[in-house]
């Protein structure tokens, strides 16, 4: 299934198939991802493709300085013809959320999203209010503009399972593109090709990919070199946070591949956008985090097993 929704995302964006392929397995584990590129490289194009594809509902908040938590959660008014108060749902309330150039909202806004993200639920107002199942966040972000932005806390960057770049185009890459949409708008007449209770069986059978004893020792030594004093320049390692996020990550990115199991490769292809945004140097630059994972993955050893 998961097959059939990248090939039908691949016929708008061109050129993207390993971001797809991180995305859907991002989605399949439950997690939430934060896009982080310059404008124009296809962000909004990807997230509506991949809710179109799964026929999922969509919603959209645009982050603004003025944007109120209100503005994205919900809020209680005083409905006079009914002489009470009534809940109005926020955006949240969908199953894809675009949460787009997050980091131009105020920290207080951003942090509307925190239990939203992390818990499945909103609370507003003393009364806690479940989420909608499949939710998923893909949240983007400006990195050449710093005039009007907010960076997005520690806290907050922890709960995307991970971090993406759209990454550029080749030439052919760039030609087929323009040939594709000098006449049509291929995300116009894209159709869904998964239901939502189809939607809703992968993330159940995400959980079930097998994962090795020993690829599971090998996630923990990854995250063990992190935090170990040896390492120049880094103030702090991953947290266990981050070892289970890279643990659903892996089963996500087997699944994508059509494996019931994990194997090394699927860890080292999924470790940088896990686990470079959870890093804090000393001096810090999104270059030299996802230099450190790398240097990790050399230093750990990798253990070898017929992993089917």
């Amino acid at each position: 299934m998961l097959t059939k929704i990248r090939n039908n995302m691949a016929k708008v964006m061109v050129g993207k198939e390993e971001v797809i392929s991180l995305l859907l397995a991002a989605f399949a584990a439950g997690g939430h991802v934060l896009l982080e590129d310059v404008p124009g490289t296809g962000k909004t194009v990807l997230a509506k493709s991949a809710a179109r594809s799964m026929d999922l509902a969509f919603g959209r908040i645009q982050f603004t300085p003025d944007l109120l938590p209100s503005d994205v959660t919900g809020l209680n008014y005083f409905d006079q013809s009914k002489g009470q108060f009534v809940f109005r749902e926020g955006p949240v309330f969908t199953n894809i959320l675009l949460a787009d150039e997050i980091n131009r909202a105020t920290p207080r806004t951003q942090s509307a999203l925190l239990e939203c993200m992390g818990e499945g639920q909103v609370t507003v107002d003393g009364t806690t209010r479940a989420m909608a199942d499949p939710f998923f966040v893909i949240a983007t972000q400006n990195p050449v503009e710093t005039l009007g932005c907010f960076p997005l806390p520690e806290a907050q960057l922890d709960r995307f399972l991970m971090k993406l770049g759209m990454g550029g185009l080749s030439a052919e890459q760039e030609l087929d593109m323009v040939n594709r949409f000098i006449s049509d708008e291929p995300l116009a007449s894209l159709a869904a090709v998964a239901a939502k209770e189809e939607v809703l069986a992968i993330r159940r059978r995400c959980a079930e990919i097998r994962v090795h004893e020993d690829l599971r020792s090998y996630i923990v030594a990854i995250s063990q070199a992190s935090r170990a004093r040896g390492m120049n320049g880094l103030a702090e390692g991953i947290s266990p946070r981050g070892t289970l996020a890279l643990l659903r990550a892996s089963q996500g990115y087997a699944l994508v591949n059509e494996r019931e199991y994990v194997v090394p490769e699927d860890i080292k292809a999924v470790a940088v956008p896990v686990l470079a945004h959870r890093l804090l140097l000393e001096e810090s630059s999104e270059a030299r985090r996802q230099e450190r994972i790398l240097t990790l993955l050399d230093t750990v050893p990798v253990p070898t097993e017929n992993w089917g």
